[in-house]
């Protein structure tokens, strides 16, 4: 990797006055298993390297007004070590059991699985963030796609948000403190995210001065009956092809209100809405949940190689809705 400065501050004042006004100019260390790989392949090449992981105030999930707050640098082991501040959340319990190699459990952050790159192979191999050729036209389309975007992929962006936590944290109404030079700011979960249209434009919309904190779900969340079903080829270190997190408001087992996020399909973690409309109103049981998952996939356009996607969304949504009622 490129030489770089290497920053190590105590508090999230300090650390802010090491970035830059660019990406080029400082890059975010939390966990490090995004980063460094990205460094190591040239992708990303920051000339400061800012670690936040000494910094305390960062780490820890604990109960904050009835509601839940996770720290940014809290790892994935502390949250298996004390699995009691989630204990209303099985939807994020399931995510975080989702991970399965011990290195990123150790490692890996839930401010960095937000952040995290795509993992689309065209980007990490050099092509950029719409893998565009020499010609501006985009790889994806009548490339390798198996992996890619159902939803969302009119163009240009085709790659899908690689983030676990995001769909379960959407559906729930989660929100997140960011901290800049101009102090800090609330931002709901799903506005974290966008859909780059142009060349230099990011999938998040954190600017190069700010730092995400922490991460809040409401109290009102503890109330929703809430599950994350995910769709692998191989369940021991392997990216999921599809997953599906609901958040439901239930009369009895009427569903008064629903919320269906899918993720690994979309550049964004992506709002079900005819899913949702067709739980509205609704005694949940499995009929009903296979039609919620039939118009869960309602707006889909695969790609050449990828429609397998449309069933999995069908499957992953049936079967997040049936746990969550379990």
């Amino acid at each position: 990797m490129r030489p770089f400065e290497y920053g190590n501050p105590s508090t999230v004042k300090q650390a802010i006055s090491l970035l830059g006004s660019d990406w080029e100019q400082a890059a975010v260390l939390a966990g490090g298993t995004d980063l460094i790989s990205l460094m190591k392949d040239y992708i990303d090449t920051p000339k400061r390297v800012v670690n936040i992981k000494s910094i305390s105030a960062l780490r820890g999930a604990s109960e904050v007004n009835g509601g839940l707050r996770l720290g940014a640098t809290t790892t994935f082991e502390d949250l298996f070590e004390n699995p009691a501040p989630l204990r209303d959340f099985p939807s994020l319990r399931a995510a975080i059991d989702g991970i399965y190699s011990a290195q990123m459990r150790s490692m890996g952050t839930v401010g960095g699985d937000l952040l995290q790159r795509p993992r689309c192979w065209y980007y990490r191999n050099g092509f950029g963030l719409l893998a565009l050729d020499s010609k501006g036209q985009s790889l994806v389309p009548h490339g390798d796609n198996r992996y890619h975007a159902i939803f969302g992929n009119a163009g240009p962006a085709y790659f899908v948000s690689p983030s676990s936590l995001a769909p379960p944290l959407v559906a729930l109404g989660a929100t997140l403190r960011i901290q800049g030079p101009k102090g800090e700011r609330e931002l709901p979960v799903a506005e974290l995210f966008r859909i780059p249209r142009h060349t230099g434009e990011r999938e998040h919309t954190i600017q190069p001065k700010e730092i995400l904190t922490e991460i809040l779900l409401p109290a009102s969340a503890r109330r929703l009956r809430n599950a994350t079903y995910e769709v692998r080829e191989r369940h021991f270190m392997d990216w999921p092809l599809a997953t599906a997190s609901v958040a439901l408001r239930m009369e009895g087992r009427r569903v008064r209100q629903a919320r269906v996020v899918l993720g690994q399909v979309a550049p964004i973690p992506w709002r079900a809405e005819g899913a949702e409309r067709e739980l509205a109103g609704k005694t949940l049981d499995e009929a009903v949940a296979t039609r919620a998952g039939e118009a869960a996939t309602v707006g889909a356009h695969p790609l050449s190689k990828n429609g397998y996607k449309v069933q999995l969304v069908r499957v992953a949504v049936k079967r997040a809705l049936l746990a969550a009622i379990a």
